[in-house]
């Protein structure tokens, strides 16, 4: 802790400044008791100066860390920055004495105006590598290490000492121009808190600062002059929620910490703190159903205070604490060190803002909703299951689906873990991040209202439009916007879009760009059936888009490589699929027809005409015998082995019941693979790996079992001869006469 005197023509200010590591606990406790003993009546801190109108956000009761200030350039909220503050940030709980303590406080760093225009990375990572350096001199490898040993379990805050290394440290490695102007300006603020007539003056900054604000200040021109010409933005300024996995350095803050949930239950538990955390570990460990006992929380407590005694250590740190957890508690097994690791020593605390921080009006719209379809924001991905027949969970798709349209995407669409067979069942998967605030902020330009029942729908609508009046949009994109718009339920935009999707389809000649277009069309008609919306207007672009798919399908399966007849395969496959979904038997004798004259041809590549002819068997066109035929055809002789695995490939290809029941195919193939040549077999191999693989793994088996049951049978069983002697013998033993 160091003094430094302001001279005056009156009395002098005292100033001391406290160099801290950002969320450091240790450092956080220092600082208050360093302000306990010093009662200043300013308190600067290092953030963005231009912060101070919303700075008194931070003393509301209903303010819960971890919280950031958000920054973000009017003309493009995308150029936004985030300053975090956890519970145990000591520039947070500065912030929060000051308040408590009736003191004036503000920021005191470059503002947030020059910070967005330089499009630099706030923070200090500076201040970890210079760290890191004294880290390596003590000794330790990372300095998340030393930090932990040295300052969160030393016996106090040495700011002096930890001030006078850092001065050394910066004459040797310097500092860069951004960090130079940071200071100057961190000097300037200080001369003028001074000049308002403040007396007695705490900086709390990141420690890599410090020897820059002690001392004498010196003459305030250099500053000036380094000030000079610093390009600005207009800026607006807000509170935001902020989570502790965003604290984590895994999570690419520049500042970050490995371990926010520990260092938050060091600050918050200083009394019992290893009993304590263990005990949180063994809650956690129950939830997954493991048999955790009070014996096991008391044994690691033992082991990472005797790990600690062993190393010289005031109390178990980090390092203690996840070798106990690892050897007691998860017995060994690094999965579930990494549960408690995720859950625990990272986190998933979210906190949150005051209702008074100002927002945009979408935010406040999506808030307010959000309340009333009982949706909360939690940093822990968490599933909601909707069903369609309630009114409620169709307002929450809804809302959902008009986030995801407009760049928000508080959820995820996923499988559902209820099984059903209709459509009126939706699986969400909920998560709720920071940047998320400035997804909205960026939205907020299309409309300010999410979901109003029975009135328009601004925002989302207006985003809508503007994709589709975008030139050059391709038509899968389309019916993709459509089908989407659709689960929005914005029934305004409806019509246009299918005006759209039918002149982007009559200028459209390639057919597997229609072929793509069709299932999602297909899906959305499916849709207004269950939603209520009427859709009838889109039926027969369906059935356009059908008829120019059957008229350009037979010429389009000409002359491929296998690539392109691997995707032909795949949109074939989807067709196929979605007009099974469809119900319409005009539709569907249409496309059975094309794919009967596709399955005739010899100029098609193999894999296309096994395909079309195993779906032609599956719904009836071809009989089981005719479809044998063609089976045994193809895998005769006059072919090689290669065209007979696309073959087989294309028929087989995701469906391995058919080989378990039906014994002729199963000869047929079986017969083929085993008499295969040696080169053959490696030729054709890939083909047959990828065929069986896509097998399911029940299909798998079941095959299995019958090719061994097949081999035993071949091998065991007796020549016809004799079969027919022992017939033979049992009749005339039946019937009581000679053999």
């Amino acid at each position: 802790m160091t003094d430094a005197l302001f001279d005056r023509a009156d009395a002098p200010a005292e100033i001391r400044v406290f160099g801290i590591r950002h969320h450091g606990p240790g450092s956080a406790r220092a600082v208050l008791q360093a302000l306990a003993e010093f009662e200043p009546d300013t308190v600067l801190i290092e953030g963005p100066s231009d912060a101070d109108p919303v700075l008194a956000l931070a003393a509301a009761d209903d303010m819960v860390p971890p919280v950031a200030l958000l920054a973000y350039a009017r003309d493009e909220p995308a150029r936004a920055a985030f300053w975090p503050f956890a519970a145990f940030s000591p520039e947070w709980q500065a912030l929060r004495w000051a308040y408590l303590h009736d003191a004036d406080v503000r920021f005191c760093d470059l503002p947030a105006a020059m910070s967005l225009a330089a499009e630099r990375e706030v923070g200090d990572r500076a201040t970890d590598d210079l760290l890191g350096m004294l880290a390596r001199a003590g000794g330790y490898a990372d300095f998340e290490q030393w930090w932990d040993a040295v300052v969160e379990h030393g016996t106090a805050q040495a700011f002096d000492e930890i001030t006078d290394a850092m001065r050394v440290l910066r004459e040797d490695v310097g500092i860069d121009d951004h960090t130079a102007r940071r200071e100057a300006h961190m000097r300037q603020v200080l001369r003028a808190t001074v000049k308002a007539g403040a007396r007695a003056i705490a900086v709390v900054c990141g420690a890599m600062h410090a020897p820059a604000l002690t001392g004498r200040l010196g003459p305030a021109a250099p500053d000036a002059r380094l000030l000079k010409g610093i390009p600005k933005v207009k800026t607006t300024l807000t509170w935001v929620p902020w989570s502790h996995s965003r604290l984590s350095l895994s999570s690419g803050y520049g500042a970050g910490i490995t371990s926010p949930g520990w260092y938050h239950h060091l600050f918050t538990q200083p009394a019992d703190t290893t009993a304590r955390w263990f005990t949180r570990v063994a809650r956690i460990l129950r939830e997954e159903d493991l048999p955790v006992s009070s014996a096991h929380v008391i044994e690691a407590t033992r082991l990472a205070d005797t790990l600690a005694a062993l190393r010289g250590r005031a109390a178990a740190g980090l390092d203690e604490v996840v070798e106990a957890t690892r050897s007691v508690l998860c017995d060994g097994d690094d999965v579930l060190l990494d549960l408690v690791t995720r859950r625990l020593v990272v986190g998933e605390a979210l906190g949150s803002v005051s209702e008074d921080t100002p927002t945009v009006p979408l935010d406040t719209d999506l808030q307010r909703n959000a309340k009333s379809l009982r949706l909360k924001r939690s940093a822990e991905a968490k599933n909601l299951d909707l069903d369609l027949r309630r009114e409620i969970d169709v307002a929450r798709s809804r809302l959902l689906h008009r986030l995801a349209l407009l760049g928000i995407d508080w959820g995820t669409p996923t499988e559902s873990e209820v099984r059903s067979t209709g459509t009126f069942r939706e699986t969400w998967t909920l998560r709720w991040e920071p940047e998320l605030s400035v997804a909205i902020v960026e939205a907020s330009r299309w409309g300010t209202r999410f979901l109003v029942i029975n009135q328009t729908y601004p925002a989302a609508p207006a985003t809508v439009a503007d994709r589709a009046a975008r030139s050059g949009i391709a038509l899968a994109d389309l019916t993709e916007l459509l089908e989407r718009a659709l689960l929005a339920d914005l029934r305004t935009t409806i019509t246009s879009l299918v005006t759209a999707i039918d002149a982007a389809a009559a200028l459209d000649h390639d057919v597997l760009h229609l072929m793509s277009a069709l299932p999602t069309l297909v899906r959305t008609v499916r849709y207004g059936d269950v939603r209520g919306t009427d859709l009838s207007s889109l039926e027969h672009v369906c059935d356009a888009l059908l008829a120019r798919v059957c008229a350009g399908l037979p010429a389009a399966v000409t002359g491929l490589d296998h690539d392109a007849a691997d995707a032909l395969r795949t949109a074939i496959d989807d067709v196929h699929l979605a007009l099974a979904l469809r119900e319409d038997p005009t539709a569907t004798g249409r496309w059975l027809d094309t794919l009967t004259s596709v399955s005739e041809r010899d100029d098609v590549d193999g894999l296309l005409v096994g395909r079309t002819t195993r779906m032609l068997r599956d719904t009836g066109r071809l009989g089981e015998y005719e479809a044998s035929v063609r089976v045994a055809r193809a895998l005769s002789v006059g072919s090689s082995a290669p065209v007979k695995a696309r073959w087989i490939d294309g028929f087989l290809g995701g469906g391995g019941l058919l080989l378990v029941h039906d014994s002729a195919l199963f000869d047929l193939v079986d017969e083929w693979i085993s008499n295969l040549t040696d080169d053959d077999f490696v030729d054709v191999l890939p083909v047959l790996r990828r065929t069986f693989g896509s097998f399911a793994f029940g299909e798998r088996r079941l095959l299995g079992q019958t090719v061994r049951g097949e081999r035993t049978r071949r091998t065991e069983a007796p020549p016809a001869v004799d079969r027919g002697r022992i017939a033979l013998t049992a009749t005339a033993s039946i019937l009581g006469v000679s053999a």
